[in-house]
């Protein structure tokens, strides 16, 4: 589980990082807005840990970002600011939790243990069937249908498939699908090879009023089907 820590204070940014790569996690940790802005556009994180009072930006906004990128990555603020409104925000913005400080350091893993148990949970919630009425897929039976022609998808691309359908609306970047895609060998599935994958469903799929797959400049792709 990869975390990123956005705190601007050196030295509890060390002490958390410390911690949380002590008890299993992988830490990145950011001291500014413009760095955290960077990390999130350009890498894959399990969970966010993010301070309100940033030396040139505001968390709140850095959150507002994070959640439209990344709708459910789990989001944590551990920040000074106490007062009942800031605390209000921070859940109106879809944070998991809201920590003041000073905090005990064994609370804050127990809470960010519980939250990335949760957005698991949440990710490991399968799509069996889904329809728009013109692109039909059943991922239990392997069969898939386009107009009303039946139509032959790859393991590979039925996985491709299963894990964009399942963050629809979500960014997800050509790391993260190389990550989690592999071929019938347990082999990692090469970037060339994810192109040609793309660019083979969206033939399969796909026609001139109907657009599933969309590509993100520079960071990867994201589903924009609706089922009905």
């Amino acid at each position: 589980m990869k975390l990123l820590v956005v705190e601007d204070d050196l030295t509890l940014s060390m002490g958390i990082c410390f911690e949380l790569d002590c008890n299993g996690y992988l830490t990145v940790a950011a001291y500014n807005y413009k760095k955290a802005h960077q990390l999130i556009q350009n890498d894959h994180f399990d969970l966010v840990m993010l301070d309100v009072n940033l030396p040139d930006g505001n968390g709140f906004d850095l959150c507002r970002t994070i959640k439209k990128i990344y709708p459910q990555m789990p989001v944590i603020f551990l920040t000074a600011n106490d007062l009942e409104q800031d605390i209000l925000n921070g859940f109106d913005l879809g944070a998991e939790d809201y920590i003041t400080k000073p905090f005990n350091m064994k609370i804050l893993l127990r809470r960010v243990e519980v939250a990335v148990r949760r957005n698991h949970t949440l990710k490991q919630q399968t799509v069996n069937c889904w329809s728009d009425g013109f692109f039909s897929l059943d991922f239990n039976k392997f069969t898939a249908i386009r107009g009303n022609e039946k139509i032959i998808i790859t393991s590979n691309e039925y996985k491709l498939l299963k894990i964009l359908i399942e963050n629809t609306g979500i960014i997800l970047t050509r790391q993260t699908l190389l990550e989690r895609l592999w071929d019938i060998e347990d082999n990692f599935v090469e970037d060339h090879a994810l192109t040609v994958t793309i660019n083979r469903l969206r033939a399969k799929i796909e026609d001139d009023t109907h657009t599933y797959i969309k590509t993100v400049r520079g960071i990867g792709y994201v589903w924009m089907g609706e089922a009905i």
